[in-house]
């Protein structure tokens, strides 16, 4: 028999299948490596709850205007550009280094501010440190996860895992107004900072991706299907950047994350001025709904598709930023409030399942932690614009929030226009 060559490669040797404990066995080892990313994001959701520490700030501190957001938005800026770095760090070392690397800078960067009142050190510690570390741990978490299941459950497991940091305030909320009421400031961040470190560095451990010819879902996972075509794509960041739909899908991620960003930093001042003291009530169950939006468009997309999916979202974000404008700063009753924040705060958390479903689609897993961290910066740039947009608008208007609406509504309606003349292609 002649020697196997690249014409004639021989007889083909049938790749033996996973037999029922080895698939039961990948299939537990996959959901452990979902819940724990889970479970790190919701250690690393403290970002969601700067609407409820920058009224401490102005009361202990004196910040005024900007000064209140600068921050959280320069974190939402260091946060999404760091996930660049990470992406590749997490391509090459994989997912529990990296995502050990980023409790440690959380929890230092929250260590370091809880002992000053220093402007500049709270824009080094939270905005550079904390947003740094948020993009490594944040990175580390979905790629790992997806890699265990077949496409066909993308959305749903992408879904599940950036709940966790969506779904932080329902604990952080209360807790929030528990510590910045016994603690203190500075109390509260010294132990935010330590439960950081120890609670994502542990997590951390348990990251793990799948051995080298892993096949998700054993051999029923290979079938013919788009999704699995899709998934098969190998795109470098290279030949992402030169593709146009990249602009195109960087641009709809700026809107759609942009807009929810501009509510959720303010969404405990706007509610206090119909719920008082209980204002921590609406940003709990905004929390709720954040979470619930990223797995229920994960499921719906699996379903209908991500562009039909993304349409929607964008467009009843829309119309939700116009029924906020009789509601914020009225006396409607406090549920009112309550149901607009969940539901604003239910369509935002559907891009942060979306857009990684889209890019592993799109794109592939191999260089997704990179591909996935470049598009990403549309959520960092536009939580930074947007929100400081935001504060600026208000601050102008006396603390009313119509324009801010408005503005965030118009912009939406140019995203549904974007995703429906969007058009997927893998290569140029």
């Amino acid at each position: 028999m002649p020697a196997p060559t690249s014409e004639n490669p021989g007889p083909v040797v049938a790749t033996p299948k996973q037999t029922a404990p080895e698939s039961r066995t990948s299939y537990n080892r996959g959901w452990l490596v979902t819940f724990a990313g889970t479970g790190i994001n919701l250690a690393l959701g403290v970002l969601y709850t700067w609407s409820m520490f920058k009224e401490a700030i102005g009361k202990e501190f004196g910040w005024k205007g900007e000064q209140l957001n600068d921050p959280y938005a320069l974190c939402c800026l260091v946060f999404a550009f760091a996930m660049i770095l990470a992406g590749r760090f997490q391509d090459k070392m994989g997912p529990r280094i990296t995502a050990t690397i980023g409790g440690v800078l959380v929890g230092a960067g929250l260590i370091i501010i809880s002992r000053t009142s220093s402007y500049q050190a709270w824009v080094l510690g939270f905005g550079v440190l904390v947003g740094a570390g948020l993009g490594f741990g944040y990175s580390a978490a979905t790629p790992a996860a997806m890699k265990w299941f077949p496409p066909s459950r993308t959305g749903v497991i992408a879904g599940l895992v950036v709940a966790g940091f969506g779904l932080a305030p329902v604990y952080l909320s209360p807790l929030s107004k528990y510590l910045l009421g016994t603690q203190g400031l500075r109390g509260a961040m010294l132990l935010y900072g330590v439960g950081a470190i120890v609670v994502v560095c542990g997590l951390a451990q348990l990251l793990l991706n799948p051995p080298t010819g892993y096949v998700p879902g054993g051999a029923a996972a290979t079938s013919s299907s788009a999704a699995s075509r899709l998934s098969a794509t190998v795109s470098r960041p290279g030949e992402v950047l030169r593709m146009p739909v990249f602009y195109q899908l960087w641009m709809i991620y700026f809107i759609g994350a942009g807009a929810g960003l501009m509510v959720i930093s303010s969404v405990s001042g706007m509610a206090k001025k119909s719920m008082g003291s209980a204002a921590f009530v609406a940003v709990a169950l905004m929390a709720i709904g954040n979470a619930a939006g990223r797995v229920s468009a994960g499921l719906l997309s699996d379903r209908i598709g991500r562009r039909w999916t993304l349409i929607c979202v964008l467009f009843f974000q829309a119309l939700l930023m116009l029924l906020a404008i009789p509601v914020a700063g009225s006396n409607l009753p406090a549920l009112v409030v309550v149901l607009l924040a969940t539901l604003i705060g239910f369509n935002y958390g559907a891009n942060l399942s979306l857009f990684p479903a889209l890019a592993k689609d799109l794109w592939g897993l191999k260089f997704f932690g990179m591909n996935y961290g470049i598009l990403f910066t549309a959520w960092g740039v536009g939580g930074f614009a947007l929100s400081r947009l935001q504060q600026m608008l208000t601050t102008k208007s006396g603390g009313d929030f119509t324009s801010s609406f408005v503005t965030a509504a118009v912009l939406l309606m140019f995203g549904v226009a974007l995703t429906y003349f969007f058009k997927p292609q893998q290569k140029t």
